[in-house]
């Protein structure tokens, strides 16, 4: 009998997916693979069910032969063992990200004469309606709290972009490119104080309130799904900061980073040039301290963010800190540096990885750009975060724009490097 393979990444069994079964019936034995929880979290989005139940869920479908797990998203290694006559999925492979999956397969079966079986996709009110519950599901504060904790069991680095509104957490969800090894994407956000007061014309010195900044929280949390790390500044006052954990522990958010400053914020890339002052040990670690006994879950993290390279106060001064605050509960520690060379980076984590090889290492790498994630988690960083790329591109394009339209007295020489309504349109979802 001849064998007929499909992938499903879903935590539930439609319509569609019945379809395709169906389908693939007429060809011979169907061998159904379930995506792993990491291919998923990498490629789509994360699950809802256990890696266990929703192999079970496909087990129990009518007319399924064999379940496998496919580990990938990218189906050399399936092909080459199973070796299918034929590989069926919904046309909705055939543009988009997703067409570099089918080119894939498509080389991987002319290998030895395999067929790729495209069938329509289903659109249904019901199929949307069973996507809009899962995809509310996942943006629910109880799924989304943990994930970033569930992303650094998994990944050796976990990926940050800044956003500061719904349509910036729009291309932070949404964004995907082919790379080497397969597709790739954003697995978290970052809200930022910087680009969160830059987006509402006010200066960087924690001028605009939490009120306001939980309401950008909220702009972002209605549309996407991703875990959301915020920038919590200094934490304020420890009476303060207590309020401000609860706070976003309740909304779902998985992190809050704070800086060991105190007195009127300015922003770190500023460096001795303005007077900053860093906050004592005791201090900070007391801050800390009450953060984490205020906690409801385990889910929620507070990182600790280390500004002794930015205020020149050497390397033992970040260590020594380091060590403290691991010990005063933080979940993880952020190293900053303006340095445009990476070494003073390099080296502060690789001394604290011989100390602490667990806790979560954040960098922030705006200065020395020109270190990729694989080099940074040679050193054991385990999240980068792209604190603000999405708000300085968007100034110099807008004003720009402005710029032309003054200067032609008219919208036509600026047209071919804007973005359509109506791709626009088709980056916001309808309910």
């Amino acid at each position: 009998m001849k064998t007929v393979y499909t992938c499903f990444c879903t935590d539930v069994i439609h319509e569609g997916h019945l379809n395709i079964i169906h389908e693939a019936e007429k060809y011979g034995e169907v061998i159904v693979g379930v995506l792993s929880d990491e291919a998923m979290m990498r490629f789509n989005r994360f699950p809802t069910l256990e890696f266990e139940e929703r192999v079970g869920l496909v087990k129990n479908t009518e007319g399924v032969g064999r379940v496998i797990i496919q580990k990938d998203i990218m189906y050399d290694q399936v092909i080459r063992e199973l070796r299918p006559d034929y590989v069926i999925h919904g046309d909705n492979w055939k543009q988009g990200p997703m067409k570099a999956i089918r080119d894939n397969v498509s080389a991987l079966l002319s290998e030895y004469g395999g067929e790729i079986i495209d069938i329509p996709y289903t659109y249904s009110e019901n199929v949307k309606r069973i996507d809009e519950r899962i995809k509310e599901k996942l943006a629910m504060p109880e799924y989304r709290r943990k994930r970033l904790r569930q992303l650094l069991n998994i990944f050796p680095t976990v990926k940050a972009l800044e956003v500061h509104s719904g349509l910036t957490g729009l291309i932070a969800e949404k964004t995907v490119v082919e790379n080497q090894e397969g597709l790739d994407q954003f697995d978290a956000m970052w809200i930022s104080s910087l680009c969160d007061s830059t987006a509402k014309g006010k200066p960087d010195i924690e001028l605009v309130d939490m009120t306001s900044r939980f309401r950008t929280i909220d702009d972002v949390m209605e549309v996407t799904t991703k875990p959301i790390i915020f920038d919590g500044d200094t934490g304020g006052l420890v009476e303060h900061f207590v309020y401000t954990v609860r706070s976003l522990e309740r909304m779902g958010v998985s992190a809050v980073i704070i800086e060991d400053k105190i007195g009127l914020k300015k922003n770190s890339l500023f460096g001795t040039d303005v007077k900053q002052t860093q906050d004592s040990i005791e201090h900070f670690c007391e801050k800390i301290r009450a953060g984490k006994r205020v906690q409801l879950t385990d889910d929620f993290m507070i990182i600790a963010r280390i500004e002794s390279l930015i205020l020149e106060q050497g390397m033992e001064d970040a260590l020594r800190r380091a060590y403290a605050y691991v010990k005063a509960g933080a979940d993880g520690i952020m190293i900053h540096s303006r340095k445009e060379d990476p070494a003073e980076i390099f080296e502060f984590c690789d001394a604290f990885r011989k100390e602490c090889r667990e806790i979560p290492l954040v960098v922030v790498p705006t200065s020395f750009n020109q270190v990729t994630e694989t080099e940074l988690g040679r050193h054991g960083v385990n999240v980068v975060i792209y604190a603000n790329q999405l708000t300085r591109s968007a100034f110099p394009a807008m004003e720009q724009t402005a710029k032309d339209i003054l200067k032609y007295h008219r919208a036509k020489e600026v047209n071919e490097r804007l973005m359509s309504i109506k791709e626009i349109l088709t980056l916001i979802d309808e309910l």
